[in-house]
Order: structure tokens, then C-alpha cells, then sequence
């Protein structure tokens, strides 16, 4: 349903320091290259510095681009290639998420930033009951994607970027897949998130595994799902915005947007563990966000939440949980409902029991 309005909405400026400064730029730019061992490259630096200040100063977000070409609002419009070739990729993997010839996929996700790569020296007890949920999901067939985001705390130039927030402008603003990354002009690269887009739509099922910090869910699990918030209302046509032009996005909102939900369908399980306090909300939170979305539950055992090793010290909490037999087995039960549900979902069997109703109120 539209929004009345008697005129264009204003787009609110004010905020955005200014550009950096010359000497500004060169300290950012030399940041990552403290090494002594780049100092026999000092003129190499100076001269890839200069280039990279042009782009900066002329704000080359998108350096390689072509014309969107046909089945967009606007043919001529010139969309990043990066953005092109991530959109392909998820229709791709729509389609074969639809084929009843695909076999069926399950995408388990470790949201915890402790690996034994990087400072903890140790791995993570979400890792530990990722592998228990994996064993089932093998023993059924299902093919098994593992998205590890302690990735983002060990692997070298990896990145999810934070989200800028241009659904909060307009909703046509923010495109499907995002299209703010990369901007080169910023050195905002090494964004990881065109892959992981891909690897939820191709699942059939998902299960996100997830320790409680200060009552929230870990902040590598924190960045994917503010990411992806494209996948629910998301615009999968950037010219139909010229790019970001907030103002015929906010337009274009106004005349009716149908907050296409394009995760809807797939079956979800949580597996969320604390300490001390907090579980239980981040369960909440984040089987709330999936239910927006459009996921489906696979029932009450697929939505877990457990304290391990209940005020003990830190340093035991793997200890605990190798004597917590009973919580290695509600994993497992985890993982079994959500193989259950998904086979129901691609036999036809299951559906979301308020399918069809249409929402009064659209966002």
C-alpha cells in the first residue's frame, strides 16, 4: 500500500565530515605498511599512494563497470561489474535451490571469532557443536556448506564490511545484493559477503551456531546479519535507483514497495550457548530476525539455547563441555529436526502455516 504524502520527502544533510586532507591521507594510506622490509619499496609506495589519492579525491567507488543491459529499469546505466557478477552467481543458485535434481543443502554457520589461528590459541566450543551437528546432517545425506566467520579474525585481508544503513533512507536504496561494497575509492574491499549472499540462497536449510558476548550474539554473526538485511525488502534493480540517489529511492518507495523477501522458505535451527547470562534473548533475537525474513523453524528442539559450564571458570569450559553429554545431544537433535524439515519442505509437505496472508503492514 502506498504512503500519502503531499510532497517528496526531504533528503536530511549535515552530517558527513569533510574529505580528508593530503598529509590525512598519506598517514591512513601508509597504516598497513610499518614493516621496515617495505622501506626498499618507499618510491613503488609513493607512486601507487598517488594513484589511490586520485581515486579517493574523485571518489572512484566502482572503477570497472558496464551497462546493465537488458530486464533492468535502465539499460544504459553503468553497474559494477563485482555487483553483476555477485548478482549471476545468486540466480544461479536460486534455480538450483529450486530443482528438485539438487541435492539438499544445509549451511551451518559458526559465529564465534575464537580460532586456534589467531590470539585465543584455541578453538571454540561453537566450532565443537558445529562439527556434532555436521555428523548428523552427513549420516542423512544432506550435503553440509560450513561457513566459519572466526575466518574474519584469521584469514588475511578478509572482511564483512558494516552496514551502511541505506534501507533507513528508503528501501529501494538498499539493493539486493548489496551494492555498497566494494568502494575502492575508500579501500573498502575484501568484502566477504557476495559469497556468503550465495551460500544462503543455495541452502535449504540453515543452522547458526553462536556464543553469548554481553548478552548479544558474537559480533563476526552481529556483521553477516546486519548484511543481510538486503535479503528481506531488497531492490534487486540498482538503476531502478540510479546507483544511490536517495532521492528517487525514497520516490520509488513511496509509490508502492513489495519488501520482496528473498531468503523466504528455507528452514532454520539456532544453537545458542552462554555462560552466565543472555542466551536466552540472543535465541530470541535471532530466531525473531529468521521468522522476518521468512525462514521456517524446524520446531521447538531446533531452537536451542544452553549454558555450558554455568559460573565455572573460563579456562574449563571445554572441559564442560565434554562432561555435558546432555547438550551434545540436543545439538545433535538440532541438526536432526532441521534434516527432517527440509526433507518435508522439498517433498512439499512443509510450508509456513500463515502462507498467503497478505500483511496489512508492509516493511
Amino acid at each position: 500500500m502506498p504512503h500519502r504524502t503531499t510532497k517528496a520527502p526531504e533528503v536530511r544533510k549535515g552530517q558527513a565530515p569533510e574529505t580528508l586532507k593530503r598529509d590525512q591521507f598519506h598517514e591512513r594510506f601508509m597504516q598497513p605498511f610499518q614493516d621496515p622490509a617495505f622501506q626498499s619499496e618507499k618510491e613503488a609506495l609513493r607512486r601507487i599512494e598517488l594513484i589511490a589519492w586520485e581515486a579517493y579525491e574523485q571518489g572512484r567507488k566502482s572503477p570497472v563497470t558496464r551497462k546493465a543491459g537488458p530486464g533492468h529499469a535502465d539499460p544504459d546505466y553503468e553497474l559494477s561489474v563485482d555487483w553483476l557478477e555477485a548478482r549471476a552467481r545468486i540466480d544461479a543458485a536460486q534455480a538450483a535451490w529450486g530443482s528438485p535434481q539438487t541435492r539438499s543443502r544445509a549451511l551451518l554457520v559458526n559465529g564465534s571469532p575464537r580460532n586456534d589461528g589467531t590470539c585465543p590459541g584455541e578453538i571454540s566450543k561453537s566450532w565443537r557443536l558445529l562439527q556434532l551437528a555436521r555428523e548428523v546432517l552427513d549420516g542423512c545425506g544432506i550435503e553440509v556448506d560450513v561457513l566459519d566467520l572466526s575466518l574474519l579474525a584469521s584469514d588475511y585481508g578478509r572482511h564483512i564490511h558494516p552496514c551502511k544503513g541505506c534501507v533507513s533512507t528508503a528501501m529501494p536504496l538498499c539493493h539486493w545484493p548489496c551494492s555498497c561494497y566494494p568502494n575502492h575509492a575508500l579501500r573498502q574491499t575484501g568484502d566477504w559477503m557476495n559469497e556468503i549472499y550465495e551460500r544462503w540462497v543455495s541452502a535449504h536449510g540453515v543452522i547458526l551456531f553462536t556464543p553469548t558476548h554481553w548478552y548479544q550474539s558474537a559480533s563476526p554473526l552481529k556483521l553477516m546479519t546486519d548484511r543481510l538485511v538486503c535479503a528481506d525488502g531488497g531492490n534487486p534493480d540498482p538503476t531502478s535507483t540510479h546507483g544511490k540517489k536517495p532521492d528517487e529511492a525514497k520516490a520509488l518507495e513511496l509509490q508502492g514497495w513489495g519488501y520482496p523477501k528473498h531468503l523466504a522458505g528455507r528452514v532454520y535451527g539456532l544453537v545458542v550457548h552462554g555462560d552466565v547470562a543472555g542466551a536466552e534473548s540472543v535465541r530470541r533475537n535471532l530466531s525473531d530476525w529468521l521468522d522476518w525474513m521468512g525462514l521456517i523453524d524446524a520446531g521447538a528442539q531446533a531452537r536451542l539455547d544452553r549454558y555450558i559450564g554455568y559460573y565455572e571458570p573460563y579456562a574449563t569450559s571445554h572441559d564442560s563441555l565434554d562432561a555435558d553429554e546432555g547438550v551434545q545431544e540436543e545439538v545433535r537433535n538440532v541438526a536432526r529436526a532441521v534434516a527432517l524439515a527440509v526433507g518435508e519442505l522439498r517433498a512439499g509437505k512443509l510450508q509456513a502455516p500463515d502462507r498467503g496472508l497478505k500483511p496489512p503492514r508492509l516493511k
